[in-house]
């Protein structure tokens, strides 16, 4: 019954009635006021959907003939996408009044980008998967020029829209030979298809244009070139968002897209994944080495955690998803304390990215530099840091499918990475300077910063609980 398909896609309905009610309000009514007022109903709409889907079923229910999901799989990370998403437009409200950004259009693109974010997660074939990606990816390519007196801002949004593009292109020239190749779009019915035959040629190029497209919105190399220009560029609170929730959405697909679709034929893209996964882990901890601003810092570490990521993907068994969605929710709770931080770096009301400018912080504020460098040790995993057993779980997974020695990489990997996070420790303790920074935190970005560096210590005991929720997320996506 169709009224069934609507109840089950009831959180993704709500969204989108409340954007598209909000975009009509502000339009005959845009003032500070209504900006203000959007912003707040955004947040709690985005916890209120997230609380649904947490109430939903979620024992595999399709909608409109299967080309939705919902399971504990696309359950688990769209809580995680929805709160994340939450959390930074709170953080972003200070700094957006304090520079005058505070636009009625702001929040309603994040909120239209978490809806594209959820629909990917829950897609049941191609097409759905694709308009899910569009309306994320458009929304992500307004609000990295959302600064439009800003060249570098407008900039980034230029070169994210090009690349975005093109990316657009080869997922769809992918999909495009996947159906030509199997005569379906639905996840489930190529899946068969595959298995019917020995081999499909068309199947095996489509899946390598289809994975290049979705490992640029994974930021993975070397699809990764967009990246440190746009996080620079953009505004500081859009690049804290495009380094948590968009990478979630990202991997969650990934794992959606190649168990659902092309699970059958593991050996056919799992050398694939581990390309991407070497080359996105040492590009990243390599290149961060010689970064001065902060935020470029942050977006080639972003790369290397999706390379890390990356490693539970390509181990293709229930052990190694179940590492990846662990990892990916504790990566999300340490950028989202990162960024509380440095959403505030500022010298005479001025915003500073430069990681020099964080010489002796210390005397600044001790308790802040305390939080950011537990928040720092945790992102390079160091135990007994949460971060630590984020990578164990993942290693471990690869140790466990043969791939050794790929496990041995991402430790190398992580030393290296280590350098980076450790040099801005070592600047806000023991370096020195002539001018300091401000150290102004408004009370929501102290409460993030000492939450999520403390999350890091007491975590450490049972991962927040999870294991278990992940476990049967996992076994969801296989089964």
């Amino acid at each position: 019954m169709i009224y069934l398909d609507f109840l089950i896609i009831l959180p993704e309905l709500i969204l989108i009635i409340f954007c598209l009610l909000s975009l009509l309000v502000a339009s005959f009514f845009d003032t500070p006021k209504t900006s203000n007022t959007i912003l707040l109903a955004t947040i709690g709409i985005l916890i209120i959907v997230a609380f649904l889907i947490y109430l939903s079923p979620h024992n595999g229910s399709l909608a409109f003939e299967g080309a939705f999901i919902r399971d504990s799989f696309a359950q688990y990370l769209q809580i995680t996408i929805l709160l994340s998403v939450a959390a930074l437009l709170i953080l972003s409200k200070e700094y957006l009044v304090k520079h005058k950004l505070l636009k009625f259009e702001y929040p309603i693109l994040v909120a239209f980008s978490a809806l594209g974010m959820l629909v990917v997660i829950s897609s049941g074939n191609l097409l759905v998967l694709y308009l899910g990606v569009e309306i994320q990816s458009l929304s992500l390519y307004v609000i990295a020029s959302f600064r439009r007196d800003n060249l570098k801002s407008t900039e980034a949004g230029l070169k994210y829209f090009v690349l975005g593009s093109l990316s657009s292109g080869l997922m769809l020239f992918g999909i495009s030979l996947i159906y030509g190749s199997t005569g379906s779009i639905y996840f489930k019915e190529i899946d068969l298809a595959i298995q019917s035959e020995e081999f499909l040629l068309g199947v095996i190029a489509g899946l390598v244009f289809l994975i290049s497209g979705l490992a640029f919105k994974a930021s993975a190399v070397p699809f990764h070139m967009w990246t440190p220009d746009v996080y620079e560029g953009s505004p500081t609170p859009v690049t804290g968002f495009f380094a948590t929730a968009p990478k979630v959405a990202a991997i969650g697909l990934l794992l959606r897209v190649l168990f659902d679709c092309f699970g059958s034929i593991i050996e056919s893209w799992q050398q694939v994944i581990i390309i991407l996964s070497f080359c996105s882990m040492f590009l990243g901890s390599i290149a961060a080495i010689g970064q001065k601003n902060i935020k470029r810092l942050m977006a080639y570490s972003s790369i290397g955690h999706v390379g890390f990521a990356l490693i539970g993907v390509a181990c293709g068994t229930e052990e190694g998803v179940v590492g990846v969605l662990i990892y990916m929710v504790l990566y999300v709770i340490m950028n989202i304390g990162v960024f509380s931080f440095i959403l505030n770096m500022e010298r005479d009301g001025v915003a500073v990215t430069n990681i020099q400018s964080l010489s002796l912080y210390s005397e600044v504020s001790q308790g802040q530099t305390f939080f950011l460098t537990i928040l720092l040790f945790s992102l390079a995993g160091i135990p007994p840091l949460v971060g630590f057993f984020g990578k164990f779980y993942i290693f471990s997974a690869a140790i466990n499918s043969g791939l050794i020695w790929l496990a041995v990489s991402g430790g190398i990997a992580s030393v290296i990475a280590a350098f980076y996070y450790l040099r801005i420790v070592y600047l806000m303790y023991f370096s020195s300077t002539k001018e300091l920074l401000s150290g102004n935190m408004p009370l929501t970005h102290r409460v993030l910063l000492m939450g999520t560096a403390i999350l890091m210590l007491l975590g450490t005991i049972n991962l927040f609980g999870l294991e278990d929720p992940a476990r049967v997320a996992a076994l969801s996506l296989l089964n």
